[in-house]
C-alpha cells in the first residue's frame, strides 16, 4: 500500500464524539512508552504526524488520522501507566473499552508490544479480553532494532507461543522497528488486505 497523504482529523474525549463517518478504522494501542507514536509516524511516512514524547502516557484522547481519504488510523491512549491517578486511569480505560466495543467502523486493533520484554500480565490480559470480546486484532512487536533480527524473532515467537496455553488459533503478528523502518510493508499490506475485504 502506498500512503499518499495522512492528516490529523480530530481528537475525541469520548466514542460519541468520534467522526460521524463510515470509513474503516484501524486502532493502535499499547502500554505507555511502547513506541506507538514513532511507529505511526513511520507507517505514514510523516515525521510529526503523531506527537512523540519522552514522557510516557501523553495520549489522553482518541486521535483520528485520515489516510488517503479512504480509512482512519486511530491512536488510542496507552494503558497501564502507573503514574496516572486512579481516577484518570479508570476514565481512560472506560474510554478505550467503549471505543473498542461500540465503534462499528473499527475493523482491526493493532496491539503494540515491546519485543525486548517477556510477556507482561497487563498485555496478556488485554489481548485475552480482545479475544473474549471477539474483536479482530493483531500484534505488532516494536523496537526490534534494540535486539537485532534473530533475537527479536526469537522473543516474538516465545511471546506468541505463550498464548497457546489458552488460545487455539494465534492472531497475526508483525515485528517492526520505527528506527530501521522495518516491518512497514508487512503492516501496510495487512491493512490493505483487510480494506479489500470490507469494501
Amino acid at each position: 500500500m502506498l500512503i499518499k497523504n495522512a492528516t490529523f482529523s480530530i481528537s475525541s474525549p469520548t466514542v460519541a464524539q468520534c467522526p460521524n463517518d463510515v470509513k474503516p478504522e484501524f486502532a493502535f494501542i499499547g502500554r505507555s512508552n511502547v513506541g506507538k507514536s514513532s511507529l505511526i509516524n513511520m507507517l505514514c511516512n510523516h515525521k510529526g504526524l503523531a506527537k512523540t514524547s519522552s514522557v510516557p502516557g501523553k495520549t489522553l484522547l482518541i486521535n483520528h488520522f485520515i489516510i488517503n481519504n479512504e480509512w482512519y488510523l486511530v491512536d488510542l491512549p496507552g494503558y497501564g501507566y502507573a503514574k496516572r491517578s486512579k481516577t484518570v486511569q479508570d476514565k481512560l480505560e472506560q474510554m478505550i473499552r467503549s471505543y473498542i466495543l461500540l465503534r462499528r467502523q473499527l475493523v482491526n486493533v493493532f496491539v503494540l508490544i515491546d519485543v525486548r520484554h517477556e510477556q507482561q500480565r497487563i498485555d496478556r490480559e488485554f489481548v485475552d479480553w480482545l479475544g473474549e470480546s471477539r474483536i479482530p486484532f493483531s500484534i505488532v512487536f516494536t523496537k526490534a532494532d534494540k535486539l537485532g533480527p534473530v533475537k527479536a524473532r526469537m522473543n516474538a515467537k516465545a511471546w506468541m507461543d505463550q498464548l497457546l496455553d489458552t488460545w487455539e488459533t494465534l492472531p497475526p503478528y508483525f515485528i517492526t522497528s520505527a528506527e530501521k523502518r522495518s516491518g512497514r510493508d508487512e503492516v501496510l499490506d495487512y491493512i490493505d488486505s483487510i480494506l479489500k475485504e470490507v469494501k
